[in-house]
């Protein structure tokens, strides 16, 4: 960990990554999207899909206005000349329709290549197109997707008692991925699958989102690279000049940000910075 002795510096990347924002749901964290972006400036921009919760829009109409400020900074950012792409996903597939056009400066693209500053060459893609339940069974994505909403409304009330007792927050959704038998099952099947149809493109990675499940890991030979979400972890993959990738966990970082005025914590950040 390297403390910044500036507090509001601005990190500078070639590349930044972002899916399953979910705007439009009454769980989305929009506000530290829109803190994030406010504090990262990058060459270019991936939005890889569930941008917009087109499913939940369609039961209830939930439009807060930071969820349009974090419209309006996504448009900013390609006004200034930020090139910025926007892969949909499940959950924003209407867009999809839309494949090939650029809408006031963003580009819609159903997926892309992406190469980094060393050369590798990455798929980036939502990955819905390779979860075995939505293709199949999409009646089982939406009660699965009625069993997040619930972990997430469970999450609430259960996180203020833990609050009133002093205890930190604890997530249930987070929880079922990493010990729910099933649950890890699925995820492991998804990104073996990714990772066999990366290696068929002769590619040497993929960038993805869908499972909300952030890392960064080799599988079998392919830099398999998940973005998260920014409903429970916030996070975001992001390309340092040099082409390294790195997971960023934005909301321990603005914390850390509080607590010590200012911090990086890659130091390779800072010998660019110096």
């Amino acid at each position: 960990m390297t403390v910044d002795s500036t507090p509001s510096r601005q990190r500078d990347f070639r590349a930044i990554f972002i899916s399953d924002i979910h705007l439009g749901t009454r769980h989305c964290q929009a506000d530290l999207f829109v803190e994030f972006m406010n504090k990262h400036e990058a060459d270019r921009i991936y939005l890889i899909g569930d941008i917009v919760d087109g499913w939940r829009l369609k039961k209830s109409r939930y439009w807060p206005q930071s969820h349009d400020d974090a419209v309006q900074m996504i448009l900013k950012k390609a006004h200034l000349g930020v090139k910025i792409s926007y892969i949909p996903g499940n959950h924003d597939e209407f867009v999809r329709r839309y494949d090939g056009r650029r809408i006031k400066g963003v580009e819609i693209l159903d997926q892309t290549i992406h190469t980094t500053a060393d050369g590798r060459r990455y798929l980036v893609t939502h990955g819905d197109q390779y979860d075995v339940v939505i293709q199949n069974a999409k009646w089982l994505a939406y009660l699965g997707d009625c069993f997040y909403e619930f972990a997430l409304s469970t999450n609430t009330w259960l996180n203020w008692v833990r609050g009133r007792m002093g205890m930190k927050y604890w997530s249930l959704g987070a929880f079922a991925k990493r010990h729910v038998k099933s649950f890890v099952n699925i995820i492991g099947n998804f990104e073996a699958v990714v990772a066999e149809e990366v290696r068929g493109q002769e590619l040497d990675g993929v960038i993805c989102g869908h499972i909300h499940h952030a890392t960064s890991r080799e599988t079998n030979g392919i830099h398999y690279v998940n973005t998260g979400d920014w409903v429970e972890s916030c996070t975001a993959v992001v390309e340092h000049h040099d082409g390294t990738l790195e997971v960023l966990y934005w909301e321990e970082l603005s914390q850390e940000q509080e607590r010590y005025s200012g911090i990086t914590l890659d130091p390779k950040y800072d010998e660019q910075a110096s």
